[in-house]
């Protein structure tokens, strides 16, 4: 549903019919006569469109160019992120959409403002994922990013406990992100895994990316994560504000193991 894809070969210059999936994909990315988007075909490439006609039912879509190599990144980036004050988590989802983030995971650590607390400022949370939407439009991505409802420290775990690199930024007594780069995935030899013709290479798939309030994490919630395999990281010795921070972090792992070359 966060991305339209197309069970045939798309052809530039031809409109196309869509209902069913595809088309719950379209409205589900505020698709609307006369936007545009982008559409994933069955041999695994892009295109641009723009909707022609609208129903409940179907849509058709005006095919006029092709992207010279996939709009989404070969790696998963889940990010947690600390539930930040005033207008920065929407700055957050934004920005880290653009860079072609996976999910964005918000979560209440104990120096983070509660959702509550939030919400009687600025009650914008419900926007969260309209809002990814929207980068999704101005960036031309293919697929939506899933944005979470805001959840308890206790609780985000569940949703990171599968394979990949787990990094928490931590600015008291983290290891040099470069360090843990390098040590998880060395870029001399490049990654390397057996296969059947002997070592072969390949980038890493999935990386979590936990981030802190302004405050930082306690000394108990780092444990916590190290329990839960993630790897405390730092930035160099500035301190850098949470959505800083978010975004910089995932603009640097698509650098290294993405898309962004």
């Amino acid at each position: 549903m966060d991305r339209i894809v197309i069970d045939k070969k798309i052809n530039i210059g031809k409109e196309l019919q869509i209902k069913g999936p595809p088309l719950e994909a379209l409205c589900f990315q505020g698709g609307r006569v006369g936007c545009l988007v982008t559409l994933t075909d069955s041999e695994g490439n892009d295109f641009r469109g723009r909707v022609l006609r609208l129903s409940e039912t179907e849509a058709s879509i005006f095919i006029f160019d092709a992207f010279s190599s996939p709009t989404e990144s070969t790696l998963e980036i889940i990010l947690l992120q600390a539930l930040p004050e005033k207008e920065r988590m929407e700055l957050i989802i934004q920005k880290v959409t653009e860079l072609g983030v996976s999910a964005i995971l918000p979560f209440q650590s104990e120096r983070s403002v509660s959702l509550k607390e939030r919400e009687i400022k600025q009650k914008k949370a419900h926007r969260w994922q309209s809002i990814a939407v929207k980068a999704v439009q101005q960036s031309r991505r293919a697929r939506v990013p899933w944005v979470g409802e805001c959840r308890s420290f206790d609780e985000i775990w569940e949703d990171c406990r599968g394979e990949g690199l787990k990094i928490l930024l931590w600015e008291k007594k983290g290891e040099g992100l470069r360090d843990v780069l390098k040590k998880y995935f060395p870029l001399n030899p490049p990654f390397e895994k057996e296969g059947e013709g002997g070592f072969e290479t390949y980038p890493p798939s999935k990386v979590y990316v936990m981030i802190g309030p302004e405050g930082g994490f306690t000394e108990q919630e780092v444990n916590l994560a190290k329990a839960e395999g993630f790897v405390p990281v730092k930035l160099g010795q500035r301190i850098l504000r949470t959505e800083t921070a978010a975004i910089t972090m995932v603009g640097i792992l698509q650098y290294a193991f993405g898309d962004l070359a």
